[in-house]
């Protein structure tokens, strides 16, 4: 590929096209609407790319140049995303072979060979090294070549554990017969299969034609069926939606962002319609909209009374508009923080009516009054709106509907002071537009003044924001009432506004107590999003997550804290022996510095299920390193649980830093061995790095 351009270049002027998230045509960046004119719209295209990244946008000679480097490009993604794991692991492999190469003579000498090992994160000390090099240089020439190479790169990626494993059921002339393959199915995997099971897996994923005619698995064979997502540690009926999507809005954990607009800090940070389309591809559902009023009659969006850049409301109605329902159907919340005058907030409504047309709901669903929240179902492809009204819904189904003419409301977020007596004054009168009142539907913004007080005097759709600090004494002093209340009604979460680099709190405290809109900062790489992004993981990923149904049931004596009797007591044993790693990514680019690996399991959920283990670091080898450790743990509420696997690079000096990690709930688990993918920090796939492990799950006695 080729490009000019007017900078000088950076000597490095590469990049792997695995780093590429997206390709969009057109001006869709904020860099390419600022500072180019509509009529080259068709010759503008930007590359987007995983992780913090700046996009690149550039603008071709012609509209069909344009297109071609767009189609060229999604063709290069789309086949690099499709291959299988053994390919993926060759291709990277390849990669450092070629790199390795100095002096590209297709030919590796001693001191390549090293440095190809450093480069795939293994330190092998020089006398082990050379007896490797040696007994694969035998053509005696000082050189690995052609098949050498390859017999070098056969011992490298020889796994003990497999033989093992195959060697123990492999009872048919050294091969797996259907009947030996339904054997390990059902006694290591704890699978409900039958022979014809069998018979499709050596089927599909036998290499070799003349083992596959016989019906016969290969060594090679079970270890590509035991890379396959199917068999890996996340359950694959769970990766579709396989929850009842029926049930009332409330009764869900929604996936939600807090501050959406940020690419980065909440002080200084650039604000970009990029962040709606992260966060909406991740699989968010209710966003946020920081209203103000901007120059020429337009709202801007943006966190007001920072250095955080601006963008237009109608900029970002668009964007959400069309990268809502892309990675899931059901309906988005969009969060209105409304610092508008009453003419901006009818621009706001405008805008919102004309870009989202029906998609929007502005009326309640069905006839009549509604008495409960319609389901996900329901509402697939809608937007709903949340914010102040000026009156109750009811009002509008009665002849008073000549509603109230008083406009006044207070502001919904009460300021970033921690001290409720500032807090207070700062709450001043805003004055809210008829139109824009009129599109909050099943979302109503109201202040809490107790569980009793919202029993008594709130309707259904009326709901409160809390920040996270008041949320978390709530779920620990009245987790019960907290439950009760979110049976009822909706409760969203938000981040402190002391978090002004956008640190992200614990969601699953919130989660515990029924709470459904735990809004986290998408922007910020944490823990706590690693958390999020787990808990999201299954249901066909649709930021929908319905919760147990003893947190749907209005006389449920469920809580968290004191874990009495009741039907969430389900005490489960979780047997994890931790064998191997595969091709764990190097966390500093210096080529000599190799990784040594540790494992820490973390499970998430109800305080008493709360645990961390780790098992002892392999030093230098991050390529293939093995422990064969095992570790226990005791889960009462498997339910609401989360399973985490950490890997990081032992510092016996400072602090250990993050490799790579893996979090699933609880009951997605598949047991026997199975492979766990690796996440980088922004929660995307390592494509060739992993973790073999063998899980078993069993009643406490």
């Amino acid at each position: 590929m080729w490009r000019e351009s007017k900078k000088t270049f950076k000597s490095r002027q590469t990049f792997p096209v695995n780093n590429i998230s997206a390709v969009r045509l057109g001006r869709q960046s904020d860099g390419l609407k600022k500072n180019t004119e509509e009529h080259v719209e068709g010759r503008c295209f930007s590359i987007l790319f995983n992780g913090r990244r700046k996009n690149l946008d550039l603008m071709a000679s012609s509209e069909e140049e344009a297109k071609r480097w767009v189609r060229s490009l999604e063709k290069l993604i789309s086949s690099l995303n499709n291959l299988n794991r053994q390919q993926t692991t060759e291709h990277w492999i390849f990669s450092c072979l070629r790199k390795a190469d100095k002096n590209k003579d297709d030919k590796l000498c001693q001191s390549e060979v090293k440095s190809f090992l450093q480069m795939i994160n293994i330190e092998l000390d020089d006398d082990y090294a050379e007896m490797l090099f040696k007994k694969c240089d035998k053509s005696k020439s000082g050189y690995l070549a052609g098949e050498e190479i390859e017999y070098f790169y056969n011992l490298l990626t020889h796994r003990e554990e497999i033989d093992v494993i195959y060697g123990e059921y492999a009872k048919t002339m050294g091969f797996m017969s259907p009947r030996n393959l339904l054997d390990f199915l059902m006694k290591e995997q704890r699978e409900k299969a039958t022979l014809a099971d069998a018979e499709k897996i050596i089927e599909k994923y036998e290499p070799d034609e003349h083992a596959k005619a016989k019906k016969l698995l290969s060594k090679d064979g079970f270890l590509m069926f035991l890379h396959n997502p199917e068999a890996m540690i996340l359950n694959p009926d769970h990766k579709e939606v396989y929850q009842d999507m029926e049930q009332p809005l409330n009764h869900y954990f929604i996936s939600s962002s807090h501050n959406t607009y940020l690419m980065e800090d909440q002080l200084k940070g650039p604000s970009d319609t990029e962040a709606y389309v992260r966060a909406l591809l991740k699989g968010c559902r209710c966003v946020e909209l920081d209203c103000w009023d901007g120059s020429d009659d337009e709202p801007v969006i943006y966190h007001g009374y920072t250095l955080t850049s601006k963008i237009l409301f109608k900029d970002v109605i668009k964007a959400i508009k069309e990268y809502a329902f892309k990675a899931s159907d059901y309906p988005v919340i969009l969060s209105l923080e409304n610092h508008c005058s009453v003419e901006q907030q009818s621009v706001m409504a405008q805008h919102m009516s004309s870009i989202l047309g029906n998609a929007l709901v502005t009326t309640p669903l069905g006839d009549g009054m509604p008495t409960n929240f319609p389901s996900p179902e329901e509402l697939k492809g809608k937007f709903l709106i949340k914010g102040k009204r000026l009156n109750k819904l009811e009002d509008s189904f009665t002849d008073a509907a000549a509603e109230a003419e008083n406009t006044d409301v207070t502001e919904e977020e009460d300021s970033n002071n921690e001290d409720e007596q500032e807090e207070k004054k700062s709450k001043k009168n805003l004055k809210l537009a008829k139109e824009l009142s009129n599109m909050v539907i099943y979302c109503k913004s109201v202040h809490f003044h107790g569980f009793e007080d919202a029993r008594k005097n709130q309707s259904f759709y009326e709901m409160a924001s809390f920040k996270e600090g008041k949320a978390m004494n709530l779920a620990e002093e009245s987790a019960n009432a907290y439950i009760c209340h979110n049976v009822e009604k909706l409760s969203r979460i938000y981040p402190a506004g002391s978090r002004t680099d956008s640190s992200n709190y614990n969601p699953v405290p919130l989660w515990n107590a029924g709470c459904q809109i735990v809004a986290l900062n998408f922007q910020t790489v944490c823990t706590e999003m690693d958390v999020n992004q787990g808990r999201f993981l299954v249901n066909g990923k649709s930021g929908y997550i319905l919760k147990p149904a003893y947190m749907r049931d209005g006389a449920t004596e469920f809580d968290p804290i004191t874990l009495t009797r009741g039907e969430w007591l389900q005490h489960k044993v979780l047997h994890i022996m931790i064998i191997s790693g595969q091709q764990l990514p190097k966390v500093k680019k210096k080529i000599s510095s190799i990784v040594d690996p540790l494992v820490k399991v973390q499970i998430y959920g109800v305080p008493a299920d709360v645990a961390e283990k780790e098992i002892s670091p392999v030093w230098n080898n991050g390529f293939n390193p093995t422990w064969n450790e095992n570790l226990q743990f005791d889960v009462y509420v498997p339910e609401l649980a989360l399973v985490r696997f950490l890997i990081e690079d032992h510092d016996s000096m400072s602090y250990n830093e993050f490799v790579g990690q893996f979090t699933l709930p609880f009951n997605s688990l598949q047991m026997g061995y199975r492979h766990v993918p690796l996440l980088n920090k922004n929660g995307d796939l390592l494509p060739s790095a992993g973790l073999f492990v063998h899980i078993m799950v069993v009643d406490a006695e």
